[in-house]
C-alpha cells in the first residue's frame, strides 16, 4: 500500500512537470526530494569534496572551453552513472522515470541525460546564459534540484529565468533555491541567471538530451 502511495505521490509529479513545461516552458515543483534524500545527498557531495573531485566550472566546450570567475562562479563535480553512489542513484533513477514520462506525453525524443553536483560558494554568480551551446545543440531540458536546507530569502542566491513574451518583451522569474525543490526549463529558449548568495549554495544540475550522452558530438 506504502509503494502505491509513493508511486502515485510522484506521478502526480511526474504529471505537473510535464503539463507546466508543455505551458509555460518551465516548471518549479516543490518537494521532489525529501528532507532525508536531501541529507544523504548532502553527505555524497561532501564526501566527493572531502575527495577533491570538484572542478572550478568554466564556459563553453572543448577547445571553446574558458574559466572567468566574474562570469561564473560555481564548482561542479560530474556524475558517472555506473560510479554512482547509492543516494545519487536514486535521484538518477528518478530522473530517468521522469524522462521517460516526459517522451510519453510530451513527445521530445529525449534519450540520456547528465547531471554534476553544484557549489555555489558565497558572493558567486552565474550571469545570464542560454544552456544549449552554439557547437553542441542536443539539450532539451535543464533541470536543478536543490540541496539547500533551512534557505531563507534573505540567503538570496535565486535562480532568475528571463521567459519570452509575444510582444518581444520578458517576464522575470525568480525562483528560491529551498531544499527539494526541482526547476526545470527549456534549454534552448529560456535565458537565466544564478544570482549571488550570502551562504554556500548546493544543487544537482543537469540536461535531458535528443541524444545519447556519448553520441553528443555529432
Amino acid at each position: 500500500m506504502m509503494e502505491e502511495v509513493e508511486e502515485e505521490k510522484f506521478l502526480q509529479k511526474f504529471e505537473q512537470i510535464a503539463d507546466r513545461l508543455s505551458d509555460k516552458g518551465y516548471a518549479i515543483i516543490d518537494n521532489f526530494l525529501e528532507p532525508d534524500e536531501v541529507r544523504n545527498l548532502l553527505e555524497v557531495l561532501q564526501h566527493h569534496q572531502e575527495q577533491g573531485t570538484f572542478k572550478k566550472a568554466g564556459i563553453g566546450t572543448a577547445d571553446q572551453f574558458t574559466v572567468d570567475r566574474q562570469v561564473r562562479g560555481d564548482y561542479i563535480r560530474w556524475i558517472e552513472p555506473s560510479q554512482a553512489l547509492p543516494p545519487t542513484q536514486v535521484f538518477l533513477d528518478r530522473m530517468h522515470e521522469v524522462m521517460r514520462y516526459i517522451n510519453r506525453t510530451c513527445f521530445l525524443g529525449l534519450k540520456d541525460f547528465e547531471f554534476h553536483f553544484t557549489v555555489y560558494p558565497p558572493g558567486t554568480v552565474y550571469q545570464r546564459h542560454l544552456d544549449q551551446f552554439q557547437t553542441n545543440d542536443h539539450r532539451r531540458l535543464s533541470f536543478i534540484c536543490y540541496l539547500n536546507e533551512d534557505w531563507q530569502p534573505e540567503n538570496g542566491g535565486n535562480l532568475r529565468l528571463y521567459l519570452p513574451k509575444d510582444d518581444g518583451s520578458e517576464e522575470e522569474v525568480d525562483v528560491l533555491p529551498i531544499t527539494g525543490r526541482l526547476a526545470c526549463f527549456r534549454a534552448d529558449i529560456i535565458p537565466h541567471e544564478v544570482l549571488a548568495a550570502n551562504r554556500h549554495r548546493y544543487s544537482l544540475t543537469g540536461w535531458m538530451l535528443d541524444q545519447l550522452n556519448e553520441l553528443t558530438f555529432l
